[in-house]
C-alpha cells in the first residue's frame, strides 16, 4: 500500500460500504474463530447483504497434534463484498544484557525481497536470548515499528494523519508490547482505541478475554503468556515491520501494520532454556470520518487481521501462548509443509493448514 491518496478499487457502493460499518455487529452471529493452532489462514466472510445485521463467521480446519516448533494459526475475515485481512514512542520492550554486539538493520520501509540470512549457530541463553536469531539485529520494541511521514489524506489534514498513525502505533504497543498484557493482564489500552460502535468486534474481545476458547481466542489480537508457565527472559521483544497508508471507503484513513514480535521466554517455575515464540500480525484499521461513520473520537474500526505464531502451543485456546520446553522439536510425523517464521517477503497468505515445521527459531 502507498502512503496516502490511493482509492480503493472495489465495486462496492460507497452507501452499501457505510450501512456496512454502521450496522456491522448490532445482531448476534458467530464471532472470528480461532483456527487450531499452526492451521493456516481459515477464512471467514461476512454476509453480502450488509444493511443486516453483519456476524462474523469462519471455518475451523481439522485440529492438528500439539507439537513443540510448530507454526502456529493463521486467520483471515471477509468485509462485505471486499476481500480483506482481518489484522507508541519511546516503549521499552521486554532481553537481557546479550546480544549488543549485533549489527543492528535499518528500518524496514518496504516489503523487504529475501528472507533474513542465517545467523552464526547457537541456541538461545538467558544472557542472549536473540543468539542464533535473526531478530538479533532487529531493533527493539516500538523502534522496530517504522512509521511513515504524514500527509493529508481524505477527511483528515497531515496533522490528523500523523495523529492516527501514531495512534495506530499505540495500539500495536498496547496489544503486543505492554509487559502487564504480556503476563496475562487486561489490554484495556488497546480495546480503548477500538470503535465501541463494532458491536461484533467489542462483543468478540470481551468474551474472548473473559472465556476464552476455540471460538473466541484473545491471541487473534492480542499478545499474553500464562505467568504460572512461562516467563520473560530478559526485559526486551525484537520486533521488525511498518505502517502505511492510504485512503479508504468515504475518504477514511486506510492504515495497515505488518509487524513481527520475538518474544524470548524461559519456564515459570525456574531453569536457563530459552525458546522464543515468534508472531506476526498484519492488522488493518480504518480511522472513519465521524460525519459519515458510526465512531468514537481518537478510535478505529478494525477492518481486518491475520495472525502468523510459531512456538506458541499447537491446539491451544487457553487464551494464553503456551511455549513447550524440554527440548525436542518438530516429529516426523508433521502434517504441514517447512515455514521460515522470519521471511517476510510476502503477505500471511492463505491455504495452508496442519501443523507443519519451522525451519529456524
Amino acid at each position: 500500500m502507498g502512503a496516502g491518496g490511493e482509492k480503493d478499487g472495489s465495486a462496492v457502493p460507497d452507501e452499501v460500504w457505510a450501512e456496512f460499518l454502521r450496522t456491522s455487529g448490532e445482531g448476534g452471529g458467530d464471532a472470528p474463530k480461532e483456527p487450531s493452532a499452526r492451521a493456516r489462514e481459515a477464512a471467514g466472510r461476512l454476509p453480502d447483504r450488509p444493511a443486516e445485521p453483519a456476524p462474523w463467521r469462519a471455518h475451523t480446519p481439522g485440529r492438528p497434534r500439539r507439537r513443540k516448533g510448530w507454526y502456529v494459526a493463521g486467520f483471515v475475515a471477509s468485509l462485505a463484498l471486499l476481500v480483506v485481512a482481518v489484522d507508541p514512542g519511546g516503549f521499552i520492550g521486554w532481553s537481557g544484557d546479550g546480544d549488543r554486539d549485533a549489527k543492528p538493520l535499518a528500518q524496514e520501509t518496504a516489503r523487504p525481497e529475501e528472507a533474513p540470512p542465517a545467523e552464526p549457530g547457537g541456541r538461545p541463553t538467558l544472557a542472549e536470548p536473540f543468539r542464533g536469531s535473526p531478530a538479533v539485529r532487529w531493533a527493539n520494541g516500538t523502534a522496530g515499528i517504522t512509521v511513515p511521514a504524514a500527509r493529508a489524506t481524505g477527511w483528515m489534514t497531515e496533522a490528523e494523519v500523523e495523529r492516527a498513525l501514531a495512534r495506530t502505533r499505540d495500539f500495536l504497543v498496547a496489544s503486543n508490547l505492554d509487559p502487564a498484557v504480556l503476563r496475562g493482564a487486561r489490554p484495556d489500552k488497546a480495546v480503548a482505541l477500538m470503535n465501541p460502535h463494532q458491536k461484533v468486534v467489542t462483543a468478540f474481545v470481551t468474551t474472548s478475554l473473559r472465556t476464552p476458547g476455540e471460538d473466541h481466542d484473545p491471541l487473534l489480537l492480542f499478545s499474553r503468556f500464562d505467568p504460572a508457565q512461562a516467563r520473560p527472559a530478559g526485559d526486551v521483544v525484537k520486533t521488525r515491520g511498518r505502517l502505511s497508508y492510504r485512503e479508504g471507503r468515504l475518504g477514511a484513513l486506510e492504515v495497515t501494520a505488518d509487524v513481527t514480535y520475538v518474544y524470548p521466554v524461559a519456564p515459570a517455575g525456574g531453569g536457563d532454556e530459552v525458546v522464543r515464540v515468534i508472531v506476526r500480525r498484519e492488522t488493518v484499521v480504518s480511522w472513519d470520518d465521524p460525519a459519515k461513520v458510526s465512531t468514537e473520537k481518537g478510535t478505529f474500526s478494525l477492518l481486518s487481521y491475520k495472525t502468523d505464531l510459531t512456538n506458541g502451543g499447537c491446539d491451544n485456546v487457553t487464551g494464553s501462548f503456551r511455549p513447550e520446553f524440554g527440548g525436542g522439536g518438530a516429529g516426523a510425523d508433521a502434517d504441514g509443509e517447512a515455514v521460515d517464521p522470519y521471511d517476510r517477503t510476502g503477505p500471511i497468505t492463505e491455504g495452508r493448514g496442519g501443523c507443519g515445521i519451522a525451519t529456524r527459531s
